[in-house]
């Protein structure tokens, strides 16, 4: 179905729209957001997704409803593992927490920048050649392997990018509110607010070379696509916000982000073979192998999603992970007389903690030397 240029500019409109309502009602002022506001906003901008997908069912036909949701879901979940590397960016600049709304949103802008080039790219080389779905999903596998290698160095907090900022220009070690710049011995120097958003924005271009070959195999409509990456990525502020507390216990989520990329890659290449064009295999004709419908894609990727958070959350070791990151868990643990993992530093100070956790708690053994 070809999309007309009326639609695409009220689409474009309403996104801008979104996200200008976004920073002058939520992030021009800054503060913290409470959990129930970071929930009512997350629902609000997935029913803004699902309410597309409705109209465009509707309005587009099931195919393309379909298509749309399935990119959707895939999208939402690659973001939801993007918010791993935005939480390790902002603690290694040690964000104010009230600040981190304003970095998240430019972080956001940065990325539908630079994926909605690659689509259209991507887009541009699919309708002339059919073996870049040999190349995508060569991406994708190679991606999920280095996922389960553990290996990403997008997480790096100070990129290139910031280093070189660093290096060259004249950058303060000290927030200014949300300044991106501040006064300093008489010089105007670069803040750290500044310098992460650079950050998240060089690591949104890295991170948006996984996603676009991805969705390109669900739906190959130029338009379900952007929309669909689009509405994935609205919200994702008001995410990070509502499931921080939670990313630590998703244990599992990168073994099923990683099932998810290699499965699509596989799909890939089901298609690239049914449409062969390369001469040095089959002849130049196409292969007769299995297809993977849509629908079943949707449900594949769905079903890998639910079971790899409710494996991560029963998981003993996802417990474990949320008890050591919850500091008053683990003083009530101490209190107990439980020693658990890391109790022994928070009772480094007073005298009498010092002396009953002594031997529980090796790490205290400098404090006492003091005493």
């Amino acid at each position: 179905m070809t999309v007309s240029p009326t639609i695409w500019i009220i689409t474009i409109i309403a996104i801008v729209g979104l996200l200008a309502f976004d920073y002058i009602f939520h992030v021009r002022k800054a503060h913290i957001p409470t959990l129930r506001e970071a929930a009512f906003w997350s629902a609000f901008y997935v029913g803004v997704a699902l309410l597309f997908g409705v109209i465009v069912l509707l309005f587009g036909g099931g195919a393309m409803g379909t298509e749309y949701f399935a990119g959707y879901v895939t999208e939402k979940a690659l973001s939801v593992d993007n918010l791993f590397v935005f939480l390790i960016i902002i603690s290694s600049f040690r964000v104010p927490r009230e600040d981190q709304q304003k970095v998240l949103l430019f972080g956001i802008v940065f990325a539908i920048i630079p994926l909605t080039g690659l689509i259209f790219v991507g887009a541009a080389i699919i309708d002339n050649f059919a073996w870049a779905f040999y190349f995508f999903g060569a991406i994708l596998i190679i991606t999920a392997i280095n996922m389960l290698r553990g290996g990403d160095e997008s997480e790096d907090g100070q990129n290139i990018v910031v280093r070189l900022a660093q290096r060259f220009l004249n950058t303060s070690e000290h927030y200014d509110g949300d300044k991106l710049t501040t006064i300093e011995n008489g010089k105007r120097v670069l803040t750290p607010m500044l310098l992460v958003m650079v950050a998240i924005g060089g690591t949104d271009i890295l991170l948006a070379n996984d996603p676009i070959p991805a969705i390109f195999r669900l739906p190959q409509n130029t338009f379900i696509v952007f929309t669909a990456t689009v509405c994935s990525l609205l919200g994702l502020r008001q995410l990070y916000f509502l499931i921080d507390g939670l990313l630590e216990r998703l244990i599992y989520l990168s073994l099923g982000l990683a099932a998810i990329l290699a499965f699509i890659g596989v799909k890939l290449f089901l298609h690239a073979l049914h449409e062969n064009e390369l001469g040095f295999i089959n002849g130049g004709e196409p292969v007769g192998v299995p297809t993977v419908s849509t629908p079943l894609s949707l449900i594949v990727i769905l079903s890998v999603l639910i079971v790899t958070v409710i494996a991560s959350l029963a998981s003993p070791k996802g417990r474990a992970v949320a008890l050591a990151a919850d500091p008053e868990a683990a003083k009530d643990g101490d209190d107990g007389g439980d020693a658990g993992p890391g109790g022994g530093s928070d009772h480094t100070g007073t005298d009498d903690s010092g002396q009953q956790h002594s031997e529980a708690a090796p790490g205290d053994a400098d404090a006492g030397d003091r005493r």
